[in-house]
């Protein structure tokens, strides 16, 4: 028998969250995020989990590297602003390893911007909003039934690959109300961090293992190492050593980029026979596809490729894609940043052309079907 509920975005990516095992959450009131707050809030302490407001959001991405640094899920949300200032504990997680969910629902920008209005100019800020050469794993879903299981993927991402993981959303599918199934994933894998089997003494908390990933202990549980976020040696001691440096900072880039196979999803529809391609991602790509049907009415063959992994970038598919194409149309609400990536990974093949829109209002089918008729 399913489980069929009303939930608006941001109420299916807490209850996905809680079906992926968090139990933790931190945070700071920020439109249009804050249902995921409130909701948590209510959630957690009757599951056995904890709930608490930060005074801002940079502490807000400290507790949750604290609290999963002794063994909990541990996530936090916050729009624009207040991913701009979680970046240097983001940046922190990365190099010390410390698997995280780290939900933005972006909105117009820059600084204050449009508080209650969709956007999607984060995407660059994902990848590179804090400085140096680190792993990235973003995700962006595109429906409420969607948001539910993306963010069960999140959590076991960040526990497979022992990093914080980002998950894209965009105010239209976060305030959005949809019906969803749960039990579409009552047998999805939760997936948890790998636990040192060692003795006590030998652990190496950093220690360079086949699968790039070393176990994590939980502080507390006897295991003894040092976090810094300092380049640092397998024990996790600061060192300036150029080999070490190297070594380690390769491993973070690698266990991510390596396993791009396991990370990297994506929608293909009416791809098959299509002639013109539509790159579009979150509620941008709802109107894509319904663009695709319109002008498939048309008699133009067109098809969507939707990522739902935005990094690592889907760039051999891309790639292949742009081979096959006549020409791709990559649509987003921001003035132009996956549309760069679409570029250089289409070097070889196709023409790509660039639908932009930042005044705070979706992108209607009917403007995707002009521009695309208007630029064949």
């Amino acid at each position: 028998m399913s489980n069929i509920r009303l939930l608006q975005g941001n109420e299916a990516c807490v209850e996905g969250a809680l079906a992926a095992g968090m139990n933790f959450f931190a945070g700071y009131p920020i439109t249009p995020s804050t249902e995921i707050a409130e909701l948590s809030a209510q959630k957690l302490p009757r599951n056995g989990g904890k709930f608490i407001q930060m005074e801002d959001e940079i502490s807000g991405m400290a507790a949750i590297l604290g609290a999963s640094l002794t063994g909990k899920k541990a996530m936090t949300a916050t729009s624009g602003p207040g991913f701009s200032l979680k970046q240097e504990n983001l940046g922190y997680g990365c190099i010390a390893e410390i698997p995280c969910v780290v939900i933005n629902v972006q909105r117009g920008g820059p600084s204050t911007g449009l508080p209650t209005s969709p956007a999607q100019g984060d995407i660059m800020q994902a990848k590179w909003g804090t400085h140096g050469d680190h792993p990235v794993i973003a995700l962006y879903p595109n429906s409420v039934q969607e948001i539910y299981e993306v963010t069960m993927d999140a959590f076991n991402l960040a526990e497979k690959y022992r990093t914080p993981v980002i998950l894209l959303l965009d105010e239209i599918i976060a305030h959005m109300r949809e019906k969803i199934d749960t039990d579409l994933s009552k047998d999805k894998e939760i997936i948890n961090r790998k636990k040192p089997t060692c003795k006590k003494e030998d652990y190496l908390a950093y220690k360079h293992t086949e699968d790039l990933v070393p176990a994590m202990a939980d502080f507390g549980s006897g295991y003894r190492y040092h976090v810094t976020g300092l380049v640092h040696d397998e024990f996790g001691f600061p060192s300036n050593n150029s080999k070490i440096a190297d070594k380690l900072i390769r491993r973070l880039v690698d266990k991510v980029e390596k396993n791009e196979e396991d990370i990297v999803k994506y929608e293909e529809y009416m791809m098959d026979d299509a002639e013109i391609g539509i790159v579009a991602f979150g509620a941008t790509s709802r109107s894509a596809k319904e663009s695709v049907d319109a002008l498939r009415s048309m008699g133009i063959k067109v098809g969507l490729f939707r990522p739902i992994t935005i990094w690592p970038f889907a760039e051999k598919k891309i790639n292949e894609i742009s081979k096959k194409m006549d020409k791709l149309f990559v649509v987003e609400m921001n003035l132009g940043q996956y549309v760069n990536e679409v570029k250089r990974a289409s070097h070889n093949g196709c023409n790509v052309e660039f639908l932009g829109k930042i005044d705070g209002n979706p992108i209607a089918p009917s403007e995707i079907n002009d521009f695309v008729r208007g630029n064949l």
